[in-house]
């Protein structure tokens, strides 16, 4: 065999060795991230599941020590839960489409070039997001000047529109082609027409993005309720009413440590266990909808971080 076709050989050895040893390096890394990024959820979970008492001593891994579902009926068996998740869920629905509506319509309408006052409004816009009156303006701007205390629809009015979500739904639109909105004015369709028929359909991917953010923000707000729904125990968020729920075992649980006899009688719930427990009831919604948004949330992110 000649010396050309011994290093063939045993360039076509290497280039194999290699081609094994890559995909085997990357599986046992990737494996390794899956189980450091799953180790703290199946904790949490695990440590929901256990008995109270025993989860104080620590040392619990991803499996119950002592399984005990006292927490899940600790939280469950108050009818105001139930009430508190129908809102939250009312309140997320409609934010979330209150939200892509009007946020859209108007990414759509800064991204014509023809609207000689799109840059000077988009500046206006950024600045909003730079500059803020503060809370105490805020407050006195929902509670006072538009009187939306103590109502559902404080919920929705200050969140139906997003400055960020408005610029990434503009650049998405900014890179679809400008011939689809010329072909439907030259038969005859409007601005409207074109929105609503020629680039929302094309949107899809980013506003499936947008949607699993505002949809997010509004399940686990619970910051709203308490600036002016906390007198109202019918229009309390489930976020806000599992918080109360915590605060309420902690303090039992410092009651019971104060005494003696307290301490003989106490249940099996403590505040870490439903702390967990409230984690896990919290989390189960978002991770039921995010697989059905996953398949469009790298798309959007990345087509609508194109053009600036």
């Amino acid at each position: 065999m000649t010396v050309a076709g011994l290093e063939a050989r045993k360039a076509k050895h290497s280039g194999k060795k290699k081609d094994v040893v890559f995909p085997v390096v990357n599986t046992i890394i990737l494996v390794l991230l899956m189980f450091i990024t799953l180790y703290p959820v199946l904790n949490t979970v695990a440590y929901s599941f256990n008995d109270g008492m025993d989860a104080v001593k620590g040392g619990i891994g991803i499996w119950p020590r002592v399984f005990s579902t006292d927490s899940y009926n600790e939280l469950l068996s108050d009818n105001a839960v139930y009430v508190a998740f129908g809102v939250t869920v009312a309140k997320t629905v409609i934010t979330t489409l209150t939200n892509l509506f009007f946020t859209s319509m108007l990414a759509f309408a800064l991204s014509r070039k023809e609207y000689v006052l799109r840059k000077f409004i988009t500046t206006v816009m950024v600045l909003t997001m730079y500059v803020n009156a503060g809370l105490i303006p805020n407050y006195l701007l929902i509670s006072r000047t538009l009187g939306l205390r103590n109502t559902f629809w404080v919920y929705i009015i200050p969140t139906m529109f997003s400055c960020f979500n408005m610029i990434v739904i503009r650049t998405y639109i900014l890179g679809l082609p400008e011939a689809l909105v010329e072909s439907a004015r030259i038969d005859g369709a409007g601005d409207i027409r074109a929105f609503f028929q020629i680039i929302l359909p094309l949107c899809l991917p980013v506003m499936a993005t947008v949607a699993l953010f505002v949809a997010v923000g509004a399940w686990n707000s619970w910051f709203d309720t308490y600036l002016y729904n906390g007198s109202k125990k019918d229009l309390y968020t489930l976020q806000y009413l599992l918080k109360m729920k915590l605060a309420t075992t902690q303090n039992s649980s410092n009651a019971a440590n104060s005494t003696a006899d307290a301490l003989a009688n106490r249940t099996n719930v403590t505040p870490i266990t439903v702390r967990s427990a409230i984690s896990v009831i919290s989390a189960v919604p978002i991770l039921i909808i995010y697989p059905f948004l996953q398949k469009y949330f790298v798309t959007g992110m990345a087509l609508g971080s194109v053009k600036g």
